[in-house]
């Protein structure tokens, strides 16, 4: 059972080059993904964004007198637990719970450890210009939509989610990183924002947990890696989102509301989160 949860969550992370460079990873085969597997021969590359060093919102180098993380626990306003439970501390690093992954040090990401993130699964079914359900012929269920932005980093489709701020709540993070992806809201001035805040707080607080956990992403490291929870928000007669006009900002170049298929190919391990929601709610897939 091991090699099966390995395939699902730890491929894309382990994938030729790292996201958009010329930095190559060490190549990683399956049955040498897990720790407890001897691999006298890993050399992993070493990779750290200059992008990341120096920033306010990152970590300082492991190596720096004054860096004292406070690892597998709430490490002042920064959550340094995994979902996965605790981790491993070698030589001073945080080790990837899932695996190698043939990079070391942190890569794209800011945190050492776990980077939380927060993605909201906005869904409606899809309807005619009647409004009536749209009923996919071979399946016999209703299509079900979900709010799709295209990332600038990669082009690829995505779920509109982010990194949880310090000290921030899921449900925050949730909301904020719909309105700033899905609807441009850092583009609004101050009555445009409260009043788009306004419009969908209540939405926003009848979400229902799809997932919670570490997430395949293209930015992983041995050790840095990103875990998230996942909540499904369903406008069931879109009522609330029928008003709405989507638009792309902040990180996403584009933005849609893109029929649900097992053909979907999405950023990291979205399609997983997206095929749990389909389950959910017992449409085509």
């Amino acid at each position: 059972m091991r090699t099966v949860f390995v395939e699902m969550i730890h491929n894309k992370c382990r994938q030729g080059f790292y996201r958009s460079t010329t930095i190559k990873r060490f190549e990683v085969p399956e049955n040498k993904v897990s720790w407890s597997v001897e691999y006298p021969e890993y050399k992993p590359v070493e990779y750290t964004a200059p992008s990341v060093k120096g920033k306010p919102w990152a970590d300082p180098e492991i190596s720096e007198p004054s860096f004292e993380p406070k690892w597998n626990t709430l490490d002042g306003n920064v959550n340094r637990k995994s979902f996965t439970g605790d981790y491993i501390i070698k030589d001073g690093y945080p080790l990837n719970p899932i695996g190698r992954t043939g990079i070391i040090k942190r890569g794209l990401l800011g945190r050492w450890g776990p980077n939380h993130a927060a993605d909201p699964i906005v869904t409606r079914w899809k309807r005619n210009a009647t409004g009536a359900t749209i009923i996919d012929k071979n399946s016999e269920k209703p299509i079900l939509q979900f709010v799709a932005i295209q990332r600038r980093d990669s082009g690829e489709w995505a779920i509109p989610g982010g990194m949880v701020d310090p000290g921030e709540t899921i449900s925050a993070t949730l909301k904020r990183e719909f309105m700033e992806e899905a609807m441009n809201l850092l583009e609004k001035n101050k009555e445009e924002q409260k009043e788009l805040e306004k419009s969908i707080r209540e939405f926003f607080e009848k979400g229902e947990e799809i997932y919670r956990g570490y997430v395949d992403d293209p930015r992983n490291t041995d050790n840095a890696w990103m875990e998230t929870v996942a909540l499904n928000f369903h406008d069931a007669d879109d009522s609330i989102l029928g008003k709405i006009t989507l638009m792309a900002g902040d990180d996403a170049h584009n933005v849609k509301w893109m029929d649900i298929d097992k053909m979907l190919n999405l950023y990291a391990n979205h399609s997983e989160f997206i095929q749990k929601t389909i389950q959910k709610h017992d449409a085509h897939w």
